[in-house]
């Protein structure tokens, strides 16, 4: 399959939401807070350069997308998603070089992403991008809303 990967807008809220709910395993990342479209419009503005979605170069339907940003020292991949369909294309590994050229472009060294544990098929393909697995870290979080969850 040919697509375009163009830079994600506000206006394509409603397509990533959708997609991210078709795939098990980004619904799970979701949260009612900064998942919504403000949130999202909020993540978007902060982050206008480094975030990108795949259009089949024959629809404007998006069914690929990543959100990448950054605090201006290093970067984080917040959002990776390729519909289950167009898995196996190419798609997430074109996403992800797309992300790291525009971060690279802004003077971003080093990005690292969250994977959950049990989602083998992602781990396994951030292995293959080159995303080492970090051992010596704890992820800690503190929610300063008491509508987005804690985690486990």
């Amino acid at each position: 399959m040919n697509y375009d990967i163009s830079p994600v807008t506000i206006d394509d809220y409603d397509a990533l939401y959708d997609l991210w709910c078709n795939s098990e395993q980004s619904k799970r990342a979701l949260n009612p807070v900064d998942d919504t479209k403000e949130g999202i419009e909020r993540y978007l503005k902060r982050n206008p350069t480094t975030c990108f979605k795949a259009c089949p170069t024959d629809s404007s339907r998006i069914i690929g997308v990543i959100l990448t940003g950054h605090d201006g020292r290093r970067a984080i991949i917040h959002h990776m998603c390729v519909h289950e369909d167009h898995r196996r294309e190419g798609i997430a590994h074109a996403l992800v070089q797309k992300a790291e050229e525009a971060l690279k472009k802004e003077g971003i060294n080093k990005i690292f992403g969250l994977v959950f544990k049990d989602n083998d098929i992602a781990n396994a393909f951030w292995e293959k991008q080159g995303y080492s697995l970090r051992t010596n870290l704890n992820y800690r979080n503190k929610s300063l809303n008491s509508n987005v969850p804690q985690g486990e």
